[in-house]
Parts: C-alpha cells; structure tokens; sequence
C-alpha cells in the first residue's frame, strides 16, 4: 500500500532521543514505504464547526541521530484529509492530553465530501477533502491509538479488567485505605494513578516513620487516587516489557532496575536485557488480544513483573528500538503492516 497521508501528533520534534524513540522509528518506516508525513505538536489541534485542522508542517527524517529530521513550511492541514494519524505525544495523561482525544475522536464521524457543514469553502491553504481510495464518501482517517479507548482506559488502571493476572492492589486517595493496605501486606509501593516513565514510584515498607509525611505530601497538593501494590521483589530481575501489535506478541526484554532503585524503567536508568515469554506471560497475551483489537489498540506495550500483569501502556508505548536491537526485529514494519491490514 502506498501514498498514504500520515499525521504524527507528537511532542516537539526536537526534544526526542533519536538513538531510541520509537515515533521516529515509525516515521522513518513509513517514509520507506512512500507515505507522506505531517508533523504537528499538541498544543497547534484545533477544531472549528466540524472541521479538525492543525497547523502542521510536512516532514522528511533521517537514521543520523545528529540530523534526524527537516521541517517544511507551515501549513493549515485538514486532518480528517489524512489517511492515519500518529496519537504519538508523550504522557503526562492531564487535561491537555484528554482534550485532544475529545478533538481526535471527532474524526469517527467525518463530515460529506462538501467539508463544512453545509458545503462551505475550504479555509486558508487547507487541502479540500479527499475521496477515499476504499469507495464511498469522505473517509475516515486512522487513529493509532483509537482516542476513545485511549482516553477510556487509565493505563495503571486498564489491568483491572484482567484481575485474575494482577497483584493485589488498591487504587485510592483515603489515607486510612493506603494504611489499611499497607498493614495487610507490610511492603508495599505506591505510584501515581496518572505517573509515567517510573516518576513518583515509591517503597514504603511496615516500620517507614516517614508515612504519614509521605502522604501529607502527595495528596496536600492533588486529590488524584494513587495505585498501591505489595512490593514485588521479581522486580529486581524479572520486570519485563512486551510488546503487542494489534493484539499479538511482537515482542519482549526485561529490565533490570539501576543499583539501589526499585524502578526499571529506561528512561530512569533501567537496563535492558534479553528474555524469554513465560507460559503465564503467554496466558496474558492471549487474554489481551481480542480486547485490544475490539478496542482499536493497536500498538500496546504490557509491563509484568515476574508473572504479574501492572501495567497496559497505550498513550504512547515504547521499547521498539531495544527489542530490534537485541532481536535483529523491525518491530516498526511490523506495525505498519498491522495498520495497512486494518486500512
């Protein structure tokens, strides 16, 4: 399939770390395969009486972490032109990030091939809308992820939908229920509902004085619930980060935690490592595939530790570029084949 219109919603171009982003590993796929690529952050989505734009520019990248991409002239582009868009842009999931799903979930329900309601012109330099190549009307665009289920799914919470492969845990803001839980299971950690990349990931153990002022802490400033778990002491050497491609196993390292950190996470220092799917881990994937496909989530990156499920990351997974590294895979073409199969 060729000539697709690719939309990358992202966080700054510039900001990345070409050596292991996994958008531009996705971006330079599709460049490969003849697609054309706009770029736009966040903040440039707008929409007006039905019609969803963004002050955009078209893209070329590149594999040379000192040069990794070029930017053309702005443009105002008509995203529901676009064959798929990118929903790449970096937690933290806050207003911000929610309201571009309300925005991107708009596109579900494209307006007739006369663009504003009502067949009125076409605005600055805004592509007139496309015919789509698959018959009928005006179509509809892509979104990876869907930004319905993205917005659904809080993804330290999505797991309880799966209870049978999760460790025991509370999800709350009542102080007394954090302490009930820690009673129960002496050690235990704690970590923002709405955290990412390890942020704010704590131990408290049974005999920590410092509890109570942990607690004045976090919840003195935001009434957000917090997640809390037993410590898990796989942690250390069997945290693991599996990738699935529209519901299937693509993929799979472990991460080892930094000397004197519980957290594994590479952003923080974790180390990857090679590792193997355990038949448990496979009963998780198994249990996940037609969920996330119903869902229209393509692209999910799982967290276990030992053969507990923690975490579905589906704002904007990572881990493409170790998992090529250590595997000799191209995790990237594989998920745009999954695309095109869905188009």
């Amino acid at each position: 399939m060729t000539n697709l219109r690719v939309a990358i919603q992202m966080d700054p171009i510039g900001s990345i770390k070409p050596q292991t982003d996994s958008t531009l590993l996705l971006g330079i796929e599709a460049q490969k395969r003849g697609y054309e690529l706009y770029y736009y952050t966040p903040d440039k989505l707008s929409w007006r009486e039905g019609r969803i734009t963004a002050a955009a520019q078209r893209i070329t990248l590149y594999s040379d972490p000192a040069h990794y991409y070029d930017l053309g002239v702005a443009l105002a582009l008509d995203v529901s032109s676009m064959d798929v868009v990118l929903l790449r842009q970096d937690p933290p999931f806050d207003m911000a990030y929610i309201s571009t799903t309300y925005i991107l979930e708009q596109l579900q329900f494209p307006l007739p091939l006369g663009g504003r309601p009502g067949g009125g012109r076409t605005e600055g330099n805004m592509p007139p809308p496309q015919p789509s190549p698959y018959g009928g009307g005006r179509k509809k665009p892509l979104v990876v992820n869907n930004p319905t289920s993205v917005r659904n799914h809080a993804e330290k919470l999505f797991p309880a939908l799966f209870r049978e492969f999760t460790p025991p845990t509370l999800v709350s803001a009542d102080v007394r229920e954090i302490e009930h839980f820690r009673s129960e299971y002496k050690d235990i950690v704690i970590k923002p509902l709405y955290g990412y990349g390890g942020h704010s990931v704590l131990r408290i153990k049974q005999d920590d004085d410092n509890f109570n002022a942990l607690m004045e802490m976090i919840f003195s400033e935001s009434k957000e619930p917090w997640v809390v778990q037993p410590f898990l002491p796989e942690v250390k050497s069997e945290e693991r980060r599996i990738i699935l491609i529209d519901g299937k196993f693509g993929g799979i390292i472990g991460r080892i935690p930094a000397e004197g950190d519980i957290r594994a996470n590479m952003r923080i220092g974790g180390t990857p490592v090679k590792a193997e799917l355990t038949p448990r881990q496979h009963e998780i994937c198994e249990a996940l595939e037609p969920v996330l496909r119903k869902k229209g989530l393509i692209f999910a990156g799982i967290d276990v530790i030992g053969d507990y499920l923690t975490e579905i990351n589906i704002t904007s997974p990572t881990g493409l570029s170790p998992i090529n590294r250590l595997y000799g895979k191209k995790l990237e073409a594989e998920l745009w084949d999954a695309i095109e199969a869905r188009l």
